[in-house]
């Protein structure tokens, strides 16, 4: 009977060996196949990750093309409004100046009583340092180019002669440019001590003509960069 016991508890424990070694093997297995699904998840994620920055790069590589698009379509727009060749409108001032209406004696000097070349560039200087973004005197459109100088008992502006009253107008800030020229001490005030009159009429929708003359350069030339 011995030996079949010592048989037996042979056989036991070999088949408990097995079980422990088939659960063990079962164990690593599944521990295995749940490290690569997990690191199989980490490389998803990363790829996803990396995906969503690409996707975000290339969002903004369009948005900087459609604005470098858009900067080039309206150069050509932008290059006529500085240049002065485009009619413009929007808000702004109307500016009116005469001459003054007081009685003169024939001592006073009867130039100081009208209105010079010097009186309006100090009023369109005025008014470009308030912002205005286009200006016309009596509907000749200043540019780069135009000369405001006098010519008798007119003034020339584009080889043009005009002759009081003299109607600005300008596009920008009504407020700020109204507040230019009607400060204390400024050129308003100025010219009334002479009773030169400058009204100022702000308006909701100014019309600038385009300058109707040649834009020719014939020394200046383009820098190349």
């Amino acid at each position: 009977m011995m030996p079949n016991k010592r048989v037996f508890s042979i056989i036991f424990i070999c088949f408990l060996l097995g079980f422990m070694i088939a659960v063990q093997l079962k164990t690593t297995q599944d521990n295995l196949k749940s490290s690569t699904q997990y690191q199989r998840i980490e490389q998803l994620s990363d790829i996803l990750l990396r995906t969503e920055r690409e996707r975000d790069a290339l969002k903004l590589e369009i948005a900087r093309l459609k604005e470098d698009a858009n900067l080039h379509d309206n150069f050509p727009d932008k290059i006529n409004f500085m240049a002065g060749t485009t009619a413009l409108k929007g808000p702004g001032v109307v500016l009116t100046i005469e001459d003054s209406k007081k009685e003169i004696s024939s001592s006073e000097n009867t130039n100081l009583y009208i209105i010079h070349d010097e009186d309006v560039l100090k009023v369109i200087n005025e008014l470009r340092a308030a912002g205005a973004e286009a200006i016309a005197i009596n509907d000749q459109r200043l540019t780069a180019n135009s000369e405001i100088r006098c010519a008798g008992p007119t003034i020339s502006i584009n080889n043009t002669r005009i002759s009081a009253p003299y109607e600005i107008k300008a596009i920008g800030n009504a407020q700020n440019m109204e507040n230019a020229v009607k400060m204390r001490g400024g050129v308003a005030e100025s010219l009334s001590v002479w009773g030169i009159r400058l009204d100022v009429r702000k308006e909701l929708n100014i019309i600038i003509p385009a300058y109707k003359g040649a834009v020719q350069f014939k020394y200046a030339t383009p820098l190349e960069q």
